[in-house]
Formats: C-alpha cells, structure tokens, sequence
C-alpha cells in the first residue's frame, strides 16, 4: 500500500530524470533532425507530466496549511488527466 501512496514520487523523479537526459543528449547538437524532433516531442510530454504533479503537490500542500488545527484532514483526489 506504501508503494502505490509514493508512486506519483516516483514517476516524478522517473519523468524528470528522463527530460534530463533528453535535454543533455539534445544539446549535444549531434541529433539528426528528425531524432531531435522525437525527442522534442518527447520532452514536451514529459515535462507536462512533471507539471501536473508538482500542481497536484502544491494542491495537497495547501490544503495541509490552510486547515487549523481542530480541521480533520480530507484524503486528496487528484483530477483526473
């Protein structure tokens, strides 16, 4: 059950080491151009991705700050994609 609660985590750092890498690879400038387009498409998905979740983290960051402290906590549901 731990692992499904830090899967978003994880995919976070997954997706963001991957755009990493295509960055690094990118502007090494020896991609032909239409590998470069590829992993241009690629990056733009993957750094959607990693917006999305860092959204939905300062969403569940907000609403655990902006309760007081006789509010019960409410379970987070992300929206869907």
């Amino acid at each position: 059950m731990t692992r499904k609660k830090n899967a978003p985590l994880a995919d976070f750092e997954a997706s963001l080491a991957e755009l990493e890498n295509l960055v690094t690879l990118m502007d090494s400038g020896e991609l032909p151009l239409e590998a470069a387009l590829k992993n241009f498409e690629q990056g733009v998905l993957l750094a959607r991705s990693c917006q999305t979740a860092l959204q939905q983290a300062e969403q569940r960051v907000q609403i655990l700050v902006g309760q007081g402290a006789n509010s019960v906590l409410a379970a987070f549901e992300p929206e869907p994609e």
